[in-house]
């Protein structure tokens, strides 16, 4: 059975940052995610470097088979929200599975943001991010075409990664 995440770095909790993330999980697995992780939601927990249930999130995170990482657009990169709890990952060996990088901004000027920033984080704590980070425009954040192209290209990929992991 293939465990799905859902990791999102908006600082406003239940976002339209969420909505997105969760939709391209639900696409990519066929269900919906088996864990969210709103971290607006943690409050100062996640600035404490030994508060246990920050620590069993990242544990349940890193050993999910698929986690999209979601985070809006802010100064051409993920948010400070987000690097908080990548920060949490050893180099590596944190991650297990396949990492999508996911952006939502204000216009198309920014799409390299999610390939540039957040793609080099995720391989580096040990993710498998197949194809191209995902970016969309945040007016755009529940309509499927937003997502069509890139789920027809990725899906596959990802559906052998995850095939090899059962």
């Amino acid at each position: 059975m293939t465990v799905t995440a859902v990791v999102v770095g908006n600082p406003k909790p239940a976002s339209r940052t969420l909505t997105a993330a969760t939709y391209v999980a639900t696409q990519l697995s066929g269900a919906e995610p088996d864990l969210i992780v709103d971290l607006a939601t943690l409050g100062a927990a996640i600035l404490d470097w030994s508060d246990d249930g920050i620590a069993a999130l990242v544990e349940q995170v890193g050993k999910a088979d698929l986690v999209v990482f979601a985070s809006p657009t802010y100064k051409a990169a993920y948010t400070g929200l987000l690097k908080l709890f990548l920060d949490r990952f050893a180099g590596g060996t944190g991650l297990s599975g396949v990492a999508i990088p996911l952006m939502l901004g204000g216009s198309p000027a920014h799409s390299l943001s999610p390939e540039l920033t957040l793609r080099p984080v995720l391989t580096e704590i040990g993710g498998t991010v197949p194809g191209r980070a995902l970016y969309v425009v945040d007016a755009a954040y529940d309509d499927p075409q937003a997502y069509a192209q890139w789920l027809a290209e990725n899906g596959p990929t990802v559906t052998a990664l995850l095939g090899g992991r059962s």
